[in-house]
């Protein structure tokens, strides 16, 4: 059992930060596999859990974590394809495994400790959280797969008409400081994998109160900020910018998860820039 979060470190600015490497994924060759694949139900099946109801009804935490180790238990058994859940939670905070004491919310509300990688987080309405119940053929790496949940989120926005990418040494998706505001985060991403099978996986913020992170440290980074889909757009669109609803988003990531979680060859997008900002006393690189 791996819980796995890529290092959230301080990453410098300017030409000397490296770029993010991209992995380099086994694949089959001349219809040979590599040692020790396995058969596995080919595809993605994508489950709405509530959000596609009508009305759509939001699914507490811990009732979804149940539901993701059925699932579980199931895709790690060949039983059925990879599933991605597709849930709205109610306002709740989780605590991955790297999650320092004084990260935790600052009036003493309860944090749900959680088996993933990463720190402290929160979940809520506005909220699309997606959970890839992904099993990975030996030799797939689990930064790999992290890399290309990133890239589907990355390709996802960038068809909103919304530029970002990712921050060298950082997990998620990331906009760049600008005039506008610091680099902040669109999407956090957080993984357990067990059995060579990923659960857990990422919230992008569609249009959610953001207030609910202003009681914490999100994922630890208290260096930038964190933003949503509805935010940017009416930055970019103006502010009469329609916003998607959660389903539509969804909808939306379905071919895109599908491509890249088919372990297939892709070319990474690019870093963002990186410049500091006067929004922190202590910007990255000090």
């Amino acid at each position: 059992m791996k819980s796995v979060s890529v290092q959230e470190t301080r990453a410098g600015l300017g030409p000397t930060s490296s770029a993010t490497p991209q992995p380099v994924t086994p694949t089959a060759s001349d219809g040979q596999r590599p040692r020790g694949w396995v058969d596995h139900p080919a595809g993605i099946e994508f489950e709405y859990l509530g959000i596609a109801d009508t009305p759509p009804v939001r699914t507490e935490y811990r009732r979804c974590w149940d539901h993701q180790r059925r699932i579980h238990a199931r895709v790690s058994a060949h039983e059925i394809p990879d599933t991605v859940i597709y849930v709205e939670h109610d306002p709740v905070y989780t605590a991955g495994r790297r999650t320092h004491p004084e990260a935790y919310p600052f009036d003493g509300t309860p944090v749900v400790p959680v088996d993933r990688g990463g720190e402290i987080t929160w979940h809520g309405p506005g909220q699309l959280v997606g959970y890839p119940i992904v099993f990975l053929q030996r030799g797939t790496g689990v930064v790999d797969y992290v890399r290309r949940v990133e890239e589907a989120i990355i390709r996802l926005l960038a068809g909103y008409g919304l530029r970002c990418g990712r921050v060298p040494g950082r997990t998620g998706v990331w906009f760049p400081s600008d005039g506008h505001g610091p680099e902040r985060k669109i999407c956090a991403i957080g993984i357990r994998v067990s059995r060579q099978t990923a659960l857990h996986g990422f919230a992008l913020n569609v249009d959610p109160d953001t207030a609910g992170f202003d009681n914490i440290i999100p994922c630890g980074i208290s260096d930038a900020d964190v933003t949503t889909m509805a935010r940017e757009l009416r930055r970019v669109h103006g502010p009469d910018a329609p916003i998607p609803s959660l389903v539509e988003v969804g909808r939306r990531l379905e071919p895109v998860l599908t491509e890249l979680l088919g372990f297939g060859p892709y070319t990474m997008s690019p870093d963002i820039p990186r410049r500091e900002h006067p929004t922190f006393l202590h910007p990255l690189g000090d």
